[in-house]
């Protein structure tokens, strides 16, 4: 593992979002697809898709615009956008798009269901209540959950 790599594992942990965190959310994509889908290949999807380095300098990228933007550090009017996680600010999605795009087309459906849904890790990111800055992260995490449930799916089109 790469000293990259490491360090947008260790920024995710420090960040709250676990790799079990991330495999529920591509359970739930898909789930209805392939019954016999266990938690183990959601796991080994997610790590496939966080072991690309396209993915970890999104992570690192995204995270650390989050951490400036708590302390206060980015230039206005850039940082009250970023506090308020604007809707008409899109960046943070252009960023997590390119984490989808590893994988395929299937990804943006999948990219744009779990952002619209917010299940589990992304409704806690997405709460304002802990006063954490997670603009950058939660689109981030939805999109390695949405690239690993599109590995997941590409693999499984392939043995089946």
């Amino acid at each position: 593992m790469s000293a990259v790599e490491k360090k947008a594992r260790q920024w995710l942990q420090e960040r709250g979002v676990t790799i079990q965190d991330i495999a529920d959310l591509v359970y739930y994509l898909q789930q209805k697809y392939h019954p016999n889908l266990d938690m183990k290949e959601c796991i080994h999807n997610v790590e496939r898709v966080i072991a690309k380095r396209e993915v970890q300098n999104a992570i690192l990228t995204g995270i650390q615009l989050d951490v400036l933007t708590e302390k206060g550090l980015i230039e206005e009017p850039l940082q009250s956008i970023l506090s308020a996680d604007e809707g008409l600010y899109g960046i943070d999605e252009i960023l997590a798009l390119s984490i989808v795009n590893v994988y395929g087309s299937i990804g943006f459906t999948n990219y744009g269901y779990v952002d619209k849904q917010k299940p589990g890790i992304l409704e806690k990111l997405n709460s304002k209540s802990s006063g954490a800055c997670h603009t950058f992260l939660d689109d981030i995490v939805g999109a390695i959950a949405a690239a690993a449930s599109s590995r997941l799916a590409h693999r499984a089109a392939n043995v089946e």
